[in-house]
């Protein structure tokens, strides 16, 4: 078996430079890609004109060779090969092909939030305004079908794009995958310490529209008005300070806590804060500290009997307002004031990667 796919596949190279590959279809000539030549450098006559007059493809291939040899393509590779013919293309907007390199660079952001846009924006593609402006529906959302950064692109009206992407289910991963790309789908997610990591919202972790830029590898950040404050924005965004919502619900609601009678000194925790009712919540970090009523000796604390849990965020200094706080285990929902913010749901962060995260954001000074 072994030998029989070493065989076909130094086969499949070979074919695949020295014998004709089917004609191109008619919007070929619109969309620059890169095909490998049809003549061998350096064989003899002879052996192009055997291979000439044998009249096979690269899809006289065993069929089990050609889908491993399209598996091991990475996403440039698959779109090029679209575009060579008809039954190839078939193959390479599959979805099976597709699923793989959608988890492995965009699997961590896309969340149940970012599902329901992508649908939502599918649904709508057709409409006039979509988006307050963005593009209009998938066909001009996937104007350039090919990532620029791949194979280059170029503006095209509406006609000429038609027949570029005629062959492309518009619900396809693909179709996703090359919208993420190419920066045209704005997607929920949320990001650490945002805009650039002002110090009002070190630790924080706030709900934004994202786009990428695929010129940077980085991602441009809208964040949504606070009270009067307009949109805010934020440009090159790194992955790591990017993640899918961690729990489904909108920035606005209040996470129902599940983990408060399981609270103990010690534990890393996010908790919604947000300066008033108008403003949308973020995660905080920080940990479940000691009452004031314990010395913090382990044999003898009872904090986790307690009704009342200490919350500690040290990396504010001591006396700071924003240092400590203390909550109902038993009737917490949302407490605070006008003052001092409102403290919302609790998260317990049972995660070595979250927890991990969080300290890697830890700021080099103590905040007041």
């Amino acid at each position: 078996m072994l030998l029989y796919f070493l065989i076909t596949c130094f086969s499949f190279i070979f074919l695949f430079k020295s014998f004709p590959l089917k004609p191109l279809p008619p919007w070929a000539s619109e969309i620059r890609f890169y095909i490998p030549s049809t003549k061998k450098m350096g064989s003899s006559p002879q052996v192009e004109a055997t291979n000439e007059d044998s009249g096979m493809t690269v899809l006289d291939l065993p069929e089990l060779t050609l889908e491993c040899i399209l598996e091991r393509l990475p996403p440039s590779g698959l779109c090029s090969m679209a575009g060579v013919c008809s039954s190839l293309r078939e193959r390479c907007v599959s979805n099976h092909l597709w699923e793989k390199h959608m988890k492995q660079k965009w699997g961590g952001l896309m969340g149940p939030a970012a599902h329901r846009e992508w649908q939502w924006y599918l649904a709508c593609r057709d409409s006039a305004n979509l988006r307050q402006g963005k593009q209009r529906g998938l066909t001009r959302l996937l104007s350039i079908v090919w990532p620029f950064w791949w194979v280059g692109s170029r503006v095209v009206d509406s006609t000429t794009y038609s027949k570029q992407t005629s062959y492309l289910p518009v619900d396809s991963i693909m179709s996703w995958y090359l919208a993420l790309e190419t920066g045209k789908f704005w997607f929920p997610a949320q990001v650490y310490n945002r805009e650039n990591g002002h110090v009002g919202f070190m630790l924080s972790c706030y709900d934004a529209e994202l786009s990428y830029d695929p010129r940077t590898d980085t991602f441009q950040a809208r964040y949504p008005p606070h009270g009067r404050r307009a949109i805010a924005i934020e440009t090159n965004v790194p992955w790591e300070r990017l993640r899918a919502p961690p729990v489904d619900s909108s920035p606005h609601d209040l996470h129902i806590s599940d983990c408060l009678n399981e609270l103990c000194p010690g534990d890393h925790i996010e908790i919604q804060w947000r300066r008033n009712k108008e403003f949308p919540y973020g995660w905080w970090y920080g940990v479940v500290g000691h009452l004031e009523s314990c010395d913090g000796n382990e044999t003898y604390c009872r904090c986790h009997n307690n009704d009342t849990v200490a919350l500690e965020f040290n990396h504010y200094t001591p006396g700071s307002r924003w240092r400590r706080t203390t909550i109902s285990r038993k009737e917490h929902r949302e407490e605070g004031n006008e003052a001092d913010g409102f403290y919302g749901g609790i998260r317990k962060l049972k995660s070595n990667e979250e927890i991990s995260i969080w300290r890697r954001l830890w700021p080099v000074q103590v905040l007041e």
